[in-house]
């Protein structure tokens, strides 16, 4: 088994689907008090769709999915329903976001502990074991 068996490219891709959740945290909680500012949410399927809309399809029979982009701008990134939680059109649940930040970060920090573990592995097999 290869240390270079592509746990360093799923990881770093992990890292990013967490960097972007925690952009869209943050940008929830910096609109907390934003009139009619509606929360978004970051959805690992909704980042998968995206990426599948990218490929180039034919359909030949009408029973075949659609494959489509609804033209969002960062993938996987979409508003939550309508939902109001304050009344002035709001729709972030401050205790909610904060809730999410912190279970994002225990997970951004589960990655970059196992990226390290990986990149010491690495080391390890360069400097010959010593």
């Amino acid at each position: 088994m290869s240390i270079f068996s592509g746990t360093i490219a799923h990881l770093e891709n992990a890292l990013n689907y967490a960097s972007t959740k925690q952009k869209v945290i943050s940008d929830n909680l910096a609109n907390a008090d934003t009139p009619n500012f509606k929360a978004k949410s970051v959805s690992f399927k909704k980042m998968l769709d995206t990426e599948m809309d990218s490929f180039s399809t034919n359909k030949s029979d009408a029973r075949h999915f659609d494959l489509s982009n609804d033209g969002q701008s960062m993938p996987g990134v979409y508003v939550k329903g309508n939902i109001s939680y304050n009344n002035n059109g709001n729709s972030v649940d401050a205790d909610k976001e904060m809730s999410d930040m912190a279970e994002n970060q225990i997970y951004y920090n589960a990655l970059i502990d196992r990226m390290n573990g990986k990149l010491k592995s690495l080391e390890n097999v360069i400097r010959g074991g010593k």
